[in-house]
C-alpha cells in the first residue's frame, strides 16, 4: 500500500464524513440557527444589561412568555397545516375583555367564566376554519378580515364598557393564583404553557389527527389522495389556534387586569415571527411545538431586553420586523438549498481495498471459470414475476416468491404454471423461509420481519431494534431487512443490508464501501430484536451451518463470505470463509450433499475495484456526475457458486450471455433441481442438478429432525 492509499484509508476511518449528511437529514437541524441565536442573545444581553440574569428578572420574563408561548403554538399548528392566522391578536383582545367582563363586571366564578371565554374564542377559530377549510377562501385575506371584524367588536365593547370591567376584581384565591401564582418558584402561566406544549407535541407526533395536520401542510393533494379529510383538518387547526389564543388572553387578563385598547395589537406579527424563527416553515408540513416554544422564548427575550435599553418609540416593532424578515429569508433560502447541500455531502465514500480479482475466463482453470450451464435452466413464471428476490417451498412443493408490488406469489406444484397472490404485505418481500408450522417468514424492505400464517394472516414480528449508542444515525428503525434463517431454538437471524439507504438506492451503498449494514436477531421468547453484528458491508445471505452454533453470511460489496458464531465457546467470533470472490455474493442456501450454494448478483470489474481505493474520486463523481453515469457494480452476468464449510469452492454455474439470468440474487435446491431467483429477472429458473438427491427438501434440515 502506497502512502496516498494509507492516508486515504486512515482519513476515511477517523473522519466520519457521513455524519454531516446524517445531521442534515434530521428535522432538528432546522432549529440549529435559532438555538445559536438564543445562546448568542443571552450572552450579549448578559454583558450589556446589569442584573439581566437575576432571579426576579427571569421570573418576570417567564411570566410574560407564558402568554406568548400559547399564541405562538397555535400559530405554529396553523402554519404546519399550510395556513396562517392573522386574527390571533384580535381574538386575544376579545378573550382579555370577555374575561374581565365575566369575572369583574358580571361577578361570575372564574372556574365558570374561563371555559366560556375560551369556548367563544374557539367559535372565532371555527369561523376561520369553515371559511378557509370548507369554503376554500385564502387564509391570508380571510384571517385579515376576521382580524378587522373582531378588533372592531372589541373596540366597540371597550368604548361602552371599558371602565366598568376594571372597576373591581374578584376576591378569589384561584384568580390570584392565575395572576401571580408560582409552582416551585416558576410562574404558573409559563408552567401551564410547558404542559400544553408537551400535550400538543404528543398530539402532533403520536396521534392520527396530528399526523394529518402535517401531511395536509406538506401537500394537500397527496393528503387527499391518501384518504385524509383535508377540509376538516384545516378547520381543526384554526380551532386549536383560537383556543390556545383564548387561554393566553385569559392569563393576560388575570395578570394585568387591564382593558386598554393596546391588548393584542401587533400580536399576530410577534407570534408569526416567533413561530418562523423557531424553525417552523412558512411552506407548511415542517415544524414542531418545541420549535414554536423556542421561537417564543427568543422573541420575548429580545423585546423584554430592548425595553430595558429605553430606546426611542418604534424600536421594538422595528426589531421584530427585522427579526421576522431574517427568519423568513433564512427559511426560504434554507428550504431551497438544503437538499442541494445534502445531495453533495450525503454520499460519503470510504477507503476499501478489494481482495485480488480472480480470473473467471473459460480457460482459466479456476473453479470460477465462466460457463453457460444456466442457459439450460427452464423458465417458470416468464414475464409474470417482477422483483423475485428469493424463493421458498412449502410442504406441498408449492413455490413462493416476492414481488416488487408488495405481493407474495404462489406457483402451484407440480408444473408451476398456475400463479396466485398468496398475500399482499406492501414494501418488497426479500428473504423467505418456512417454519415448522408452515408459516412463511419474510424480510420486507422498508418494513422489517413479518410472518404469514397458513391462514394468510399477516403478522408483523419486528420493525425496530436497539439503537446504537452515540450514533448520529437513528438505526432503531429497519430500512432494508434482507435475508434470514432460523436458529435451532427458534430465533431468527436476519440481515439488514444498509441503515442509510432503501432498496431503490442499494447500488449507492456500494459507492460508499462503508460498513452500513448489520445482522439482527429476533427472539420469539421476548418478541424483541437486537443488533448482534454491526458495521458490515451490505450483509446479505444468512444460512445456518448446521452445528447449532454458527451461521454463514455474505458481505456483498466486500466480495466475501463470513462465519459468525452466535452460540457455543466461540460465541461472538467472526471468521472469513471465502475472502476473494470474483463477484458479489448474495443469498446462501444449503445443498443436498451437505455443502452450500451462494448466488452471485454480479461480477467485479477492474474499474470499480480501483475506484474503491479512491474515496475522493468517488466523492467527486457523486457530486459532479449525473446519477445514471456513476460507476456501479456490474449486474449483467449472473452465477451460482457451490462451496463447503471450509471455504473450498467446488463448482460454479453461469449464464455468460446474460440473456436469461443476468442477475441472480438467490437460489434454492429442491428435489433435484436448483431454482434461481433474480430481483431484476423476468423469470424464475429451474436447473436440473446432475446427481442431486431427488427427494431433498431443505425443510428436513430444520424441522423434520426436531419432531
Amino acid at each position: 500500500m502506497n502512502s496516498s492509499d494509507t492516508i486515504a484509508k486512515w482519513r476515511s476511518r477517523f473522519i466520519p464524513d457521513h455524519v454531516v449528511g446524517e445531521i442534515l437529514t434530521k428535522e432538528w437541524i432546522d432549529t440549529a440557527i435559532p438555538v445559536v441565536m438564543f445562546i448568542a442573545s443571552i450572552i450579549a444581553f448578559s454583558l450589556l444589561l446589569p442584573h439581566f440574569l437575576s432571579l426576579g428578572g427571569i421570573v418576570e420574563l417567564l411570566r410574560q412568555m407564558g402568554e406568548l408561548t400559547f399564541v405562538t403554538m397555535g400559530m405554529a399548528i396553523v402554519i404546519m397545516a399550510g395556513g396562517i392566522d392573522l386574527s390571533v391578536g384580535s381574538v386575544f383582545a376579545l378573550a382579555n375583555f370577555l374575561t374581565l367582563a365575566c369575572v369583574n363586571y358580571l361577578a361570575w366564578p372564574p372556574y365558570l367564566a374561563l371555559p366560556i371565554v375560551i369556548a367563544i374564542c374557539g367559535l372565532c377559530g371555527l369561523v376561520n376554519g369553515v371559511l378557509v377549510g370548507y369554503l376554500r377562501l385564502r387564509a391570508f385575506l380571510t384571517t385579515l378580515a376576521t382580524l378587522i371584524i373582531v378588533r372592531a367588536l372589541v373596540d366597540y365593547l371597550l368604548f361602552h364598557y371599558g371602565s366598568k370591567v376594571v372597576e373591581s376584581s374578584p376576591d378569589s384565591e384561584f384568580w390570584d393564583f392565575l395572576s401571580f401564582g408560582t409552582v416551585f418558584g416558576f410562574p404558573f402561566n409559563y408552567l401551564a404553557a410547558i404542559v400544553a406544549a408537551v400535550v400538543l407535541h404528543v398530539f402532533l407526533t403520536r396521534m392520527r389527527l396530528g399526523w394529518h395536520i402535517r401531511a395536509v401542510g406538506g401537500s394537500r393533494r397527496s393528503a387527499h389522495n391518501a384518504g385524509i379529510n383535508v377540509r376538516r383538518t384545516v378547520c381543526l387547526s384554526y380551532i386549536v389556534s383560537a383556543l390556545l389564543t383564548g387561554i393566553a388572553g385569559v392569563l393576560y387578563a388575570a395578570r394585568l387586569n387591564n382593558a386598554g385598547t393596546e391588548a393584542g395589537v401587533g400580536l399576530e406579527v410577534v407570534a408569526l415571527t416567533a413561530a418562523v424563527l423557531g424553525g417552523n416553515s412558512l411552506g407548511g408540513g415542517r415544524g414542531s411545538i418545541p420549535k414554536a416554544a423556542l421561537g417564543a422564548f427568543i422573541v420575548a427575550l429580545f423585546t423584554n431586553s430592548l425595553l430595558r435599553f429605553t430606546l426611542p418609540s418604534g424600536a421594538n416593532p422595528l426589531a421584530i420586523g427585522l427579526i421576522l424578515l431574517l427568519a423568513v429569508a433564512t427559511d426560504v433560502r434554507w428550504l431551497k438549498n438544503r437538499h442541494k447541500l445534502l445531495s453533495r455531502v450525503y454520499v460519503s465514500p470510504a477507503y476499501f481495498e478489494p481482495p485480488p480479482l480472480l480470473s473467471t475466463a473459460p480457460d482459466s482453470g479456476t473453479p470460477y471459470a465462466v460457463n453457460n450451464k444456466l442457459q439450460d435452466a427452464e423458465p417458470i413464471g416468464l414475464d409474470q414475476v417482477d422483483g423475485a428476490e428469493d424463493i421458498a417451498f412449502d410442504a406441498d412443493d408449492n413455490l413462493y416468491t416476492g414481488s416488487r408490488h408488495g405481493d407474495i406469489l404462489r406457483f402451484e406444484a407440480p408444473d408451476y404454471a398456475s400463479v396466485e397472490v398468496f398475500a399482499h404485505i406492501g414494501g418488497q418481500p426479500l428473504g423467505l423461509h418456512f417454519d415448522g408450522d408452515g408459516s412463511l417468514f419474510a424480510c420486507v424492505s422498508g418494513m422489517g420481519l413479518y410472518k404469514i400464517t397458513r391462514d394468510r394472516e399477516i403478522i408483523r414480528l419486528s420493525d425496530e431494534t436497539n439503537r446504537t449508542l452515540l450514533s448520529i444515525v437513528d438505526d432503531s428503525r429497519m430500512r432494508f431487512a434482507d435475508d434470514m434463517d432460523f436458529a435451532p431454538d427458534g430465533r431468527v437471524f436476519f440481515s439488514e443490508a444498509t441503515i442509510r439507504y432503501d432498496i431503490f438506492d442499494w447500488a449507492t451503498d456500494s459507492l460508499e464501501a462503508r460498513g452500513n449494514g448489520r445482522i439482527i436477531c429476533w427472539d420469539p421468547r421476548t418478541n424483541a430484536s437486537r443488533t448482534v453484528l454491526p458495521k458490515r458491508m451490505f450483509p446479505n445471505g444468512i444460512c445456518m451451518i448446521g452445528d447449532n452454533e454458527s451461521l454463514l453470511f455474505a458481505e456483498t460489496w466486500a466480495a466475501r463470505i463470513n462465519r459468525y458464531w452466535f452460540d457455543g465457546p466461540h460465541k461472538g467470533k467472526v471468521e472469513c470463509v471465502i475472502p476473494d470472490m470474483p463477484g458479489y455474493p448474495d443469498n446462501i442456501r444449503r445443498s443436498s450433499d451437505g455443502n452450500f450454494w451462494v448466488a452471485m448478483l454480479g461480477m467485479r470489474t477492474p474499474a470499480l475495484d480501483l475506484a474503491m481505493k479512491m474515496p475522493g474520486f468517488r466523492r467527486r463523481m457523486a457530486q459532479r456526475v449525473a446519477f445514471e453515469e456513476w460507476i456501479y457494480p456490474n449486474i449483467n452476468t449472473g452465477g451460482v457458486v457451490k462451496f463447503d464449510a471450509n471455504g473450498n469452492v467446488l463448482e460454479s454455474l453461469w449464464d455468460a450471455s446474460g440473456d436469461k439470468y443476468p442477475m441472480i440474487t438467490s437460489m434454492r435446491e429442491h428435489k433435484g433441481y436448483l431454482y434461481l431467483a433474480g430481483v431484476y429477472n423476468n423469470r424464475i429458473g429451474r436447473y436440473r442438478i446432475p446427481g442431486a438427491d431427488p427427494s431433498f427438501n431443505d425443510r428436513h434440515l430444520y424441522w423434520d429432525k426436531r419432531k
